[in-house]
């Protein structure tokens, strides 16, 4: 089976689901930037443009409608982190300041584990992830 690189938890299920709420269809942009640009940036679907240098995680959650959340990556970022799979999480504090959960008092952050040998063959053998058009 193929193990999924990208992961969320009940707590960043739940603000997903409120900022759904109020925004519409949402999507996730990590980038290896410094300071802010390293944190999960949550925008409505479509507000940041995602081209060729971006690689699609995959989707997690659930936007209003029942469809994924999908999560992108810059390539350059993605190629430091291709045999990590990444959880997005959410703790208390100020969130990034383009990013939806500012206002709510929380912030969305990235944990990780690395893939065992195992699912890194499986991950291999599946192909590379789509990239951004």
């Amino acid at each position: 089976m193929t193990p999924a690189r990208i992961l969320s938890t009940p707590a960043a299920d739940a603000l997903i689901a409120r900022l759904a709420e109020i925004h519409g269809p949402l999507m996730f942009h990590q980038s290896g930037g410094c300071c802010d640009g390293s944190a999960p940036m949550c925008y409505p679907a479509g507000e940041f443009r995602v081209g060729g240098q971006d690689v699609l995680l995959g989707s997690i959650a659930a936007n209003a409608d029942g469809s994924g959340v999908p999560v992108w990556i810059g390539a350059a970022q993605f190629e430091y982190w291709r045999h990590t799979q990444v959880t997005i999480d959410v703790v208390p504090g100020r969130g990034a300041g383009f990013s939806l959960e500012g206002p709510e008092g929380l912030r969305f952050i990235i944990r990780s584990r690395v893939f065992s040998d195992a699912e890194v063959d499986a991950l291999d053998a599946a192909g590379e992830p789509a990239r951004g058009g």
